[in-house]
C-alpha cells in the first residue's frame, strides 16, 4: 500500500505538468522544442533526467549483480559520450534551425529520401530504447506491489501519453527537470541508508565477493519468464503447496533431481535454508572468479577487453547520435546555450553514477538469487526489504520504486516525443494535432511490444539502441557537421550501411546459430566493426562524387555566430550571398575551419 501511495504522486505531478504546458502549444515549434526558450541550467536537468532511464536508475546496479564491477563501464560511457557531443555537437546543431535529426539530415545535405531514412532509424532506436522502459516499469511495480506485469506496462503508457499528448516539450522539459531532483535524492538518501543499516559484515562481503553457491535463509523465488536452471545435487525446496514447481499438495523439504531443469514461466519455488543454488544455464554466477575484475567479459567469452572496448564504443558515440538528446539541444536560446547544457549535464550525471555500484555490490550480497530468474533489474528496489522488513524497509521501497517510475517516465517522455516526431512531422508532415494523434499511437504500439518483452534484458536492448545510433546518426552528424564534402549519397549509404549491419547481428544474436569468443561478443555488441563501416562508407560514396554547390554556405551556418547568420536555409542562399557572409567582420574566436572556408569564399 505505502509502494502504491509513493507511486501514485509521481503520476499525478507528471499529469499536472502537462496540463501546465496546454497553455503554450500553439505551433509545431512549441510542440517539438519548446520555442527555443529554454534555459541552459533548466535544461541539463531536463537532460539529466531524460537520459537517467531505467537503464541507469535500475539497470546498472543490476548488471553490477549479474555481471561484476566491470559493468561500471557503462555509466562510463554514458557520461563521456556528453564530452564528444559538447565538443563536436551540441552548438552546430542548435545553430542549424532544424526541429529534429531527420530535419537536419535534409536541411544540411538537400535530400528527402535522407530525411526519410533518418526517420526510419529515429523509430527503430525508439522502439529499442522505448520497450525496456515499459517492460521495466511492469517488472518492477510487480515485484513490489504484486500486480500483474501488464499493469506496470499499460499504466506508464498512459501516463506518458497523456502527458506528452497535452503538453508537447515543454510539458516534458519541466516533468525532466523535477524528475532529475526527485530521482537524485532517492537515489543518494537510500543509498546513504542501506551502507548505515547492513553493519560491517555486509559491507566487508561487499568488497570482498564470494561466489553465490548457498541460499542464505529460505527464499521464494518466482520465474515470470521461464528459465534453464543445471541443479546439484543436495538442492531442496520446501513443498507447502504454492512452493512446488509442479503445483499440488504437500508439506515438509523435497530435494530436486539433479540435471537440466525447465522452469516454466509463472513457477514460484521456496528453496530452503542452507540448500545449493541452481546455476542458470549460461549465466557465470554472481561472484564468481572474475566478478571483481573491472572489464566485461560477455557470457564468459574470454575476451573481457574487447567486451569493454565494444561497450566503451556504442555508449560514447551512441550518445552523441540520441535523437532524443539531440532534440532537446534544438530548444536551447543559441548555440552558445547548447554548450553550457551539455557542460552542466556531465557535471549532474557524474554526481548520480556515483551511486549504481554501491546498490550494485550490496545486491549482491542481499539478493543473489534474482539471478536465476533474470529480475536483476529489480535488485535496487528489493533491497530495503532485506535490511528491514517493517515499516521503515517498506517507506524506502516505496521511495525507491516512485525514483524508479519517475525514471521510466521522463525518459519515455522524451523517446516518444521524438518518435511522434518522426512519424507527423518527418515521414507524413501534419500539423499540431497530428502529432497528438501520433504520440497516442506510438504509445499504444510499444506497450503492445513491451508486453510479451519481460523475458529481455533492458541493459541489452538500451545498448543495442546506443550501438544503431553510433553506427548512423554518431557518422551522420559528425561528418555532416565537420566535412564539407559529405554528399547526400554517401550519407544514405553510410547510414543504410550502419542501420543493417546492426540490426543483421542483433537477429543473428538472438535467432541464430550459439557462437562463441570473440565472434559471439562482435556478433551481440557490433560498434567496434558497425561503426567504421559507416564512417568509412560515407567518405568513400561521397569521395566519389561532388558536394552540393550550397555546401560550404551550410556549413557556415553550422559555425557562424547566429547573430551573423541569414534568416534563410543554407541550401537557399546564393554565392553572393555566401561571398558577402565570407567578407563580413566576425568574431575573433570563430573555428579555424570556418577561417579556410572565409578565406575560400572570398577568393
Amino acid at each position: 500500500m505505502i509502494v502504491a501511495f509513493a507511486v501514485a504522486p509521481v503520476v499525478l505531478v507528471t499529469m499536472l505538468i502537462g496540463l501546465r504546458g496546454v497553455a503554450a502549444m500553439r505551433t509545431t515549434s512549441d510542440f517539438l522544442v519548446a520555442s527555443r526558450r529554454v534555459s541552459p541550467l533548466l535544461n541539463s536537468a531536463a537532460v539529466s533526467g531524460e537520459y537517467l532511464s531505467a537503464a541507469s536508475f535500475l539497470g546498472v546496479a543490476g548488471l553490477v549483480v549479474k555481471d561484476g564491477i566491470g559493468s561500471l563501464w557503462y555509466p562510463v560511457g554514458f557520461t563521456a559520450g556528453y564530452i564528444a557531443m559538447l565538443v563536436l555537437v551540441a552548438a552546430p546543431m542548435r545553430r542549424s534551425g532544424a526541429l529534429t535529426v531527420p530535419d537536419f539530415a535534409e536541411a544540411r545535405l538537400g535530400s528527402a529520401a535522407l530525411r526519410r531514412l533518418a526517420a526510419v532509424v529515429v523509430l527503430v532506436i525508439g522502439a529499442l530504447y522505448l520497450v525496456p522502459q515499459f517492460r521495466t516499469a511492469g517488472l518492477v511495480l510487480s515485484v513490489v506491489t504484486e500486480t500483474p506485469y501488464w499493469v506496470g506496462v499499460v499504466l506508464a503508457g498512459v501516463v506518458v501519453s497523456a502527458t506528452l499528448a497535452l503538453g508537447g516539450m515543454r510539458a516534458a522539459t519541466y516533468v525532466q527537470a523535477f524528475q532529475f531532483v526527485f530521482k537524485l535524492v532517492l537515489f543518494i538518501i537510500p543509498a546513504v541508508w542501506l551502507l548505515i543499516q547492513v553493519g560491517p559484515q555486509v559491507r566487508s562481503e561487499a568488497v570482498q565477493p564470494a561466489e553465490f553457491t548457498h541460499f542464505r535463509d529460505d527464499t521464494t523465488v518466482t520465474f515470470r519468464v521461464g528459465a534453464t536452471l543445471d541443479v546439484p545435487h543436495g538442492t531442496e525446496i520446501l513443498e507447502d503447496g504454492s512452493a512446488r514447481p509442479e503445483g499440488g499438495a504437500g508439506h515438509g523439504v523435497r530435494e530436486l533431481d539433479p540435471g537440466a531443469w525447465e522452469v516454466p514461466p509463472g513457477t514460484t519455488v521456496t528453496f530452503a535454508e542452507g540448500t545449493r543454488v541452481p546455476e542458470v544455464r549460461g549465466e557465470a554466477v554472481p561472484g564468481a572468479d572474475g566478478w571483481q575484475r573491472p572489464l566485461l567479459d560477455f557470457h564468459d567469452a574470454g575476451f573481457p577487453l574487447l567486451g569493454t572496448w565494444a561497450v566503451l564504443i556504442a555508449t560514447m558515440l551512441g550518445t552523441m547520435g540520441l535523437p532524443h538528446v539531440i532534440m532537446r539541444f534544438h530548444t536551447s536560446p543559441d548555440g552558445r546555450a547548447a554548450r553550457r547544457t551539455a557542460a552542466f549535464t556531465v557535471a549532474l550525471l557524474s554526481v548520480f553514477y556515483l551511486f549504481p555500484g554501491i546498490y550494485g555490490v550490496l545486491g549482491r550480497v542481499l539478493v543473489p538469487h534474482l539471478y536465476l530468474t533474470g529480475a536483476t533489474d529489480s535488485a535496487v528496489v528489493a533491497l530495503p526489504a532485506q535490511v528491514d522488513d517493517g515499516t521503515t524497509g517498506t517507506v524506502f521501497t516505496g521511495l525507491l520504486t516512485a525514483g524508479a517510475f519517475a525514471a521510466f517516465l521522463a525518459t519515455s517522455l522524451g523517446l516518444l516525443l521524438v518518435v511522434s516526431g518522426a512519424i507527423s512531422h518527418d515521414l507524413v508532415p501534419g500539423g499540431l494535432r497530428q502529432l497528438r494523434f501520433a504520440v497516442l499511437g506510438a504509445a499504444a504500439v510499444v506497450v503492445l511490444l513491451a508486453l510479451p518483452a519481460a523475458g529481455f534484458d533492458a541493459g541489452t536492448l538500451v545498448t543495442w539502441g546506443f550501438t544503431v545510433a553510433a553506427s548512423t546518426f554518431c557518422p551522420l552528424l559528425v561528418l555532416g557537421i565537420w566535412w564539407r564534402r559529405l554528399t547526400a549519397a554517401g550519407a544514405l549509404a553510410g547510414v543504410a550501411a550502419g542501420l543493417v549491419s546492426t540490426v543483421g547481428s542483433f537477429l543473428v544474436s538472438v535467432a541464430g546459430p550459439e557462437l562463441h569468443g570473440w565472434v559471439a561478443i562482435l556478433v551481440a555488441q557490433p560498434a567496434p566493426w558497425s561503426v567504421p563501416v559507416a564512417f568509412l562508407t560515407m567518405v568513400v560514396v561521397s569521395r566519389m562524387g561532388r558536394p552540393a554547390p550550397w555546401a560550404t554556405a551550410a556549413m557556415l551556418r553550422l559555425h557562424l555566430h547566429e547573430h551573423r547568420q541569414s534568416p534563410f536555409p543554407a541550401r537557399h542562399q546564393s554565392d553572393t550571398a555566401a561571398r558577402d557572409l565570407g567578407h563580413s567582420s566576425w568574431p575573433a574566436r570563430r573555428s579555424s575551419a570556418v577561417r579556410r572556408m572565409t578565406r575560400r569564399l572570398g577568393r
